[in-house]
């Protein structure tokens, strides 16, 4: 077939191109019966001439040279892939990597990020410990639909004790996210932060949704997943609700925790309220359990007070924090707070009191450094944890 019979696959595919070239091809001058078919095709990137700036329309075309041009109009999107041309020159697109290329547009719905933290954690108090630890965190986020995307998260941990080097790595997080009629949901393994994260801020197997503006409803339902084995035998609930009046904030929240094994569950109940001063907080919290610790106690209560925060993308930015914390230990599942250690959490310590300061910093772009100091007393007994965490976040 000679190539200037390519006139017929320009007609047949639709090639389009919004501007021609003057002469491409000094062998096919603007006389000649295919230069425009010759012309628009060298404009959409579909033909190319030989090194001399000719095209050579008079030679026969081999298979090679005919699979190239489809391969180009099928990138082009001038033709599917159930298209009679993609099966005439199935093995030739092949050897030419047209698999690759499909991956490659798909590729514009794939984004990778990432995200390096370098921590020091030197805990003195029961729970005396040296925490050097090097995390690494991968996002992989594709797109679905218009309206669908995948979410999946690969983290490294390194703790470089000078006793004991560990590595663990793990897929730890993978879900789906996106909207089904007015409700924005969320579905399989994902990070669940409620409110300010006095009750629950980790990870879990479940579904979620949200719905409203002015006032926002928020419900999930799964099994905590904190590595810890234990949690699987447990089934929770958490339903909020929150909105604003001016410059102040309010919201409430309702837990449930259902250990399957032990028979027994309990739950939580909070209101909150924060009032926005431009570029300073200042909030507060009531929490409330079902269950009374060892000294007959079943609430509890945070205040805090912040201003601004560090935003990774502006070098400079920087935020300020303050929290004083009194909770009973049957008011929160899993704590936001990185002063709050194991210690805590039994019965025979109660839950815990104190406060935390904090600050964050953007040394440069995308770079942030935190450090924080956390001063914190068991409810029961004299145990007390002094915390000092640092940590240089790169992302990427």
């Amino acid at each position: 077939m000679k190539k200037s019979l390519v006139l017929a696959m320009t007609m047949a595919m639709g090639i389009s191109a919004t501007a021609f070239a003057a002469n491409p091809f000094s062998d096919v001058p603007q006389g000649h019966w295919a230069y425009a078919s010759i012309n628009k095709l060298a404009a959409a990137g579909v033909v190319d001439g030989y090194s001399d700036g000719t095209f050579k329309g008079k030679n026969l075309m081999t298979r090679y040279e005919m699979a190239q041009i489809v391969a180009k109009a099928y990138a082009k999107g001038a033709i599917k892939s159930d298209d009679k041309l993609m099966a005439e020159f199935a093995d030739e697109l092949d050897n030419l990597g047209v698999r690759v290329a499909k991956l490659e547009k798909k590729s514009d719905n794939i984004k990778i990020t990432g995200e390096v933290r370098a921590l020091y954690e030197d805990v003195d108090g029961a729970d005396k410990q040296y925490v050097p630890e090097l995390r690494t965190r991968l996002w992989i986020n594709g797109e679905i639909n218009e309206s669908w995307s995948y979410t999946g998260m690969l983290e490294n941990t390194q703790t470089l004790n000078t006793n004991s080097q560990e590595s663990k790595t793990e897929f730890k997080r993978a879900f789906v996210n996106g909207r089904l009629g007015g409700l924005d949901v969320v579905g399989g393994r994902y990070d669940l932060v409620v409110g300010d994260g006095n009750v629950f801020d980790d990870d879990m197997d479940g579904i979620g949704t949200s719905f409203g503006e002015k006032v926002k409803v928020e419900l999930n339902y799964g099994k905590p997943n904190s590595g810890d084995d234990t949690d699987t035998n447990v089934e929770m609930f958490t339903g909020r609700v929150s909105g604003e009046v001016g410059k102040l904030g309010l919201n409430g929240a309702y837990y449930t925790f259902n250990d399957k094994n032990a028979d027994t569950d309990y739950n939580i109940w909070t209101a909150g309220a924060k009032y926005n001063l431009g570029e300073v907080s200042v909030g507060g919290e009531y929490l409330k359990g079902s269950e009374k610790n060892a000294a007959g106690k079943d609430d509890g209560y945070v205040v805090s007070l912040e201003y601004k925060g560090a935003e990774p993308a502006e070098k400079g930015s920087y935020g300020l924090w303050g929290r004083y914390f009194n909770q009973a230990n049957t008011t929160y599942y899993a704590h936001t707070t990185d002063g709050v250690h194991d210690s805590f959490d039994n019965n025979a310590a109660g839950g815990f009191k104190g406060y935390g300061v904090g600050v964050n910093y953007a040394v440069a772009k995308n770079i942030v450094t935190t450090v924080q100091y956390f001063d914190l007393d068991a409810k029961i007994g004299n145990d007390n944890n002094k915390t000092i965490w640092t940590d240089v976040t790169f992302n990427f």
